[in-house]
């Protein structure tokens, strides 16, 4: 298992670093280009994310019809050209474009729904927490290096070529160490629809919670540097001394929420804490009189989205049927972009028309409300998953499995000539699978 997932999470984790790089001096760096507005900053910092929110469906759709790594390949070379543009700009237009362009790599449910095609059920979780830890640390490594790149070597431009050279390499990461996927037939004959990924309710709460988590997100790394700036008067080679606690406090975060979610069961606990932290610590960031009570208020969020982002692809996946994910993994990363979007749009719109007090209040209301959403929602339940030889079963009786309501769902794994079966232990065990197959 973890000589495939492991060479998919790099992949994700160096896709992400190149993205998460100039996040923490975007802001800064963008209102001293020719033609900057904070509302035009504003959408350039979120800018990437309106296209990856476009594309993510079609890439999405595209990887189950025609396969997964050319999908990948071409989302990666957009990347690297859209991270080309943003290099060689000298005015916020041109900066803008490249922003767009990189979002329309829009490869990350791709990457996720080739994990969940190559390992087995049991191990998925892992997996998924694997590559969900691999993105937080990328968010953690960036919040350090992306000031100090920029600081001491070249500015913000060599982040962009960075993140250029990043996306290159992983396609050459992707043909040398990535297996191809396997042949999935779904013989129950059904095909994932917007109505059926609608109509689940779970998913509807976590595509908001995506959307509410990535747009904080962003909208923090729209203030964090300009009010430092501006309003505390630190230069741009200090940021680091925000972010390097922020990373540490981060990175300590992520391993015990990882822990309870995957091994105890409490997705839906981690969620709450790590709303919680961000409505104390906007609170905190809009309320400081001072950059010492400021700092503790970044630091207090960046805990918070760790807690949460090793987790939230995996969660999201336990919702969804195997012949839905391609398409239910698009909408969900779909709804983080916007998030995204949005975040710095509303950044740049009201960061000097709204007071930030006043602002973070109103912040603080919406996570109040998210929390009782989130409450409202069951932690996924626990399934067992039987692999059964065609050797063994014959294909026709497949059709007996169709509609049981203890049998969660099956298909055919065409490369390995099994039948996989997942189903609910409570009310039905392994023999009684073998049973129906017979």
């Amino acid at each position: 298992m973890m000589k495939s997932v492991i060479p998919l999470s790099s992949i994700i984790a160096l896709r992400f670093l190149g993205l998460f790089l100039v996040l923490p001096v975007l802001s800064a760096y963008a209102l001293n280009l020719k033609g900057a507005t904070n509302e035009v900053v504003g959408i350039v910092v979120g800018g990437y994310a309106l296209t990856q929110m476009l594309f993510q469906v079609p890439f999405g759709i595209m990887s189950d019809k025609l396969g997964r790594k050319g999908t990948i390949v071409t989302g990666l070379l957009l990347f690297a050209i859209g991270s080309y543009f943003c290099a060689i700009s000298d005015d916020i237009y041109t900066l803008m474009f490249g922003r767009f362009l990189q979002g329309a790599g829009a490869i990350g449910a791709v990457v996720t729904a080739m994990i969940s095609d190559i390992v087995k059920e049991e191990q998925r979780p892992k997996a998924m927490a694997l590559m969900g830890g691999s993105i937080a640390i990328s968010f953690a490594v960036s919040m350090l290096a992306g000031p100090t790149i920029s600081a001491y070597a070249g500015g913000v431009s060599t982040l962009f070529y960075i993140t250029m050279f990043l996306a290159l390499g992983s396609i050459i990461i992707l043909f040398k160490a990535v297996p191809e996927s396997p042949r999935i037939t779904h013989t129950y004959n059904k095909k994932a629809n917007l109505k059926q990924i609608f109509s689940n309710s779970n998913l509807i709460k976590m595509n908001i919670t995506n959307f509410l988590q990535k747009g904080l997100m962003t909208f923090a790394f729209m203030i964090i540097p300009i009010v430092l700036i501006h309003q505390f008067n630190w230069d741009i080679k200090e940021l680091w001394k925000v972010y390097l606690p922020a990373m540490i406090l981060g990175v300590a975060s992520m391993g015990p929420a990882a822990v309870m979610a995957e091994k105890k069961g409490k997705f839906k606990e981690i969620l709450i804490i790590g709303i919680a932290f961000f409505a104390i610590s906007y609170l905190i960031i809009g309320n400081s009189s001072s950059s010492f009570t400021f700092v503790i208020g970044v630091m207090i969020f960046f805990a918070g989205f760790n807690m949460h982002e090793p987790i939230m692809q995996s969660l999201a996946s336990k919702f969804a049927k195997v012949h839905q994910r391609g398409l239910m993994l698009g909408i969900f990363n779909a709804c983080g972009y916007l998030g995204t979007f949005c975040g710095g749009l509303i950044g740049g719109i009201f960061y000097e028309d709204v007071s930030l007090s006043k602002l973070v209040i109103a912040i603080a209301i919406v996570c109040v409300i998210w929390i009782i959403l989130i409450i409202t929602m069951p932690n996924p339940a626990k399934r067992r998953t039987a692999y059964l030889s065609l050797d063994k079963y014959k294909r026709d009786n497949t059709q007996k499995l169709h509609d049981i309501a203890h049998i969660d769902e099956w298909y055919i794994n065409e490369s390995e000539n099994i039948i996989v079966v997942k189903y609910d232990s409570h009310l039905i065990d392994e023999d009684g699978v073998k049973n129906l197959l017979k």
